[in-house]
């Protein structure tokens, strides 16, 4: 259906794809896995139509083509589901699914919605979504807009001749267990009407979902792979060219906390319809995380912390005193309390500003001199902190909506850690990250810990909560079902599944 033969893309000094050989047969699902900047969005925006590229041959159903736009590829039967997801918050889940397309509906001037309802639920049952189509998308979780955007993309049946091939970007980040099964048995199911390629950092699902893998390494493909004989270890080993070291969650480097220093206490908090009773402890130095499905209750007891949620019942004491209280966020960030909210693209970054601004947006106060920016102090700042955390961006003065994925993750880590807080909330800390950037925000909670400063980490998966927590949580349906201690229990996965069920 679609093939790359030596297909290259060069920006000024950089070759981002360098002969580049890919192909993907009908009804067929591709793995495509590499580190940050190993080419993989490059490779997709060809695909899509958003970037041209400079050599080489594309072709599709064996004709040869090049995209001129992304409207082109659609036309041509190429969708994409994007990680960070382009449906509009304030527009209904209909009005997203035919944005751009709205004189399909149109009569006299005025639009039917009642037969783009119809329509859009016609679209929603191709991917067994049973939702009202007038629902504001504002108003869906996470993993039921990942679902709109699939169906947005089938729509294209509609308007092509061609077969479909469905670019997934990390779809399954910030899904739950049960919901990433949901999505997985849905794609396997629409084989007949499309094939996929599937990118994502989560080599176990890539092997469970897909027919074949191609690895990505610098702008080159350095394997390709069968997917029924694949191993993570022997993929993570081709994408970072190098042995993976065993002390992956930087394990050695895990320090004993101070039981007698409470930093945080939660004393019976319930918050209506999302927390019930909840009591924990957070002392200086000790990494806690909160394992659980989506709505367990995790992010409720983040943002009741961060003073975003105000508990029904309960109280919230905070530092060793206990005698401070917090009631919003402004409340928080002055009182060294740091918040790195799951999606950083609309909660974590500025993503208009440039890297500078995003790093000292927690601490103007320390840059105001009678009233005037110091530029020169925040730039020095900056400057430490791309050194140090190893930041890939062309300067600081970069916008930072531009970076990839994991460099936006260290900028919002290094805002919070110049700033000087003193209890630190991560939630999804290395969602859509590469193994390399996952390893240096390892360190980083490490270093954190190390410092004094207390975690509450919502993980990633149970492996890493394993492999990072002094003290893992176990939450369902707003309620705490267990507490391990790491340190006296050996806990596996298999404990943290039957805690939750």
């Amino acid at each position: 259906m679609l093939e790359f033969k030596n297909v290259n893309k060069i920006f000024g000094p950089v070759k981002a794809l360098s002969d580049i050989n890919f192909n993907v047969k009908k009804g067929e699902i591709v793995g495509l896995v590499g580190e940050n900047g190993a080419g993989k969005s490059t490779l997709m925006k060809i695909i899509f139509g958003a970037y041209q590229a400079d050599s080489g041959i594309i072709l599709i159903d064996g004709r040869q083509t090049q995209f001129t736009s992304p409207r082109d590829a659609m036309q041509n039967g190429i969708g994409m589901v994007f990680q960070e997801q382009s449906l509009i918050g304030n527009l209904s889940v209909m009005e997203n699914i035919f944005l751009g397309r709205e004189n399909e509906f149109k009569r006299f001037g005025i639009i039917n919605f009642k037969e783009m309802e119809a329509a859009a639920k016609y679209q929603l049952g191709k991917v067994g979504l049973e939702i009202d189509p007038r629902t504001q998308t504002f108003d869906l979780s996470f993993a039921q807009r990942q679902l709109v955007e699939l169906a947005k993309v089938l729509t294209l049946e509609e308007r092509t001749q061609n077969d479909l091939v469905i670019l997934l970007d990390e779809p399954t980040s910030v899904l739950a267990e049960d919901e990433v099964k949901l999505l997985f048995k849905l794609v396997n199911q629409l084989r007949d009407r499309a094939a996929f390629i599937f990118v994502s950092h989560r080599l176990d699902e890539v092997i469970t979902l897909s027919d074949r893998i191609y690895v990505l390494k610098d702008g080159e493909v350095v394997d390709e792979v069968d997917a029924s004989i694949a191993k993570p270890e022997n993929i993570q080993s081709a994408m970072v060219g190098r042995e993976i070291d065993s002390g992956y969650y930087k394990q050695d480097e895990r320090k004993d906390f101070d039981a007698s220093s409470v930093i945080l206490n939660v004393e019976k908090v319930s918050v209506r319809s999302k927390l019930e009773n909840i009591s924990l402890k957070l002392r200086k130095d000790e990494v806690l995380c909160l394992v659980g499905t989506e709505g367990s209750g995790r992010e409720a007891i983040l943002r009741s912390v961060f003073g975003m949620e105000t508990p029904d019942e309960g109280y919230i004491n905070y530092f060793e005193d206990g005698s401070l209280s917090i009631r919003s966020p402004f409340d928080a960030v002055s009182n060294g309390v740091g918040y790195m909210p799951r999606e950083r693209k609309i909660e974590g970054i500025f993503s208009s500003m440039d890297v500078t601004e995003n790093m000292t947006s927690s601490q103007l106060e320390n840059y105001n001199r009678f009233g005037f920016l110091q530029q020169n102090a925040e730039r020095k700042l900056a400057r430490e902190w791309v050194d140090r955390l190893s930041i890939k961006t062309p300067s600081i003065a970069a916008d930072c909506g531009r970076l990839s994925g994991g460099n936006q993750q260290k900028v919002v880590l290094a805002k919070w850690r110049s700033s000087g807080a003193k209890l630190m909330m991560l939630d999804h800390p290395t969602r859509g990250l590469d193994i390399g950037a996952k390893q240096d925000v390892y360190g980083m909670i490490r270093e954190m810990s190390a410092a004094g400063i207390g975690l509450i980490v919502v993980p990633d998966t149970f492996e890493e909560a394993i492999g990072l927590a002094h003290t893992i949580i176990v939450m369902k349906d707003g309620k705490i079902m267990n507490v391990f201690d790491t340190a006296t229990q050996q806990v596996t996965p298999f404990d943290l599944v039957s805690a939750m069920t």
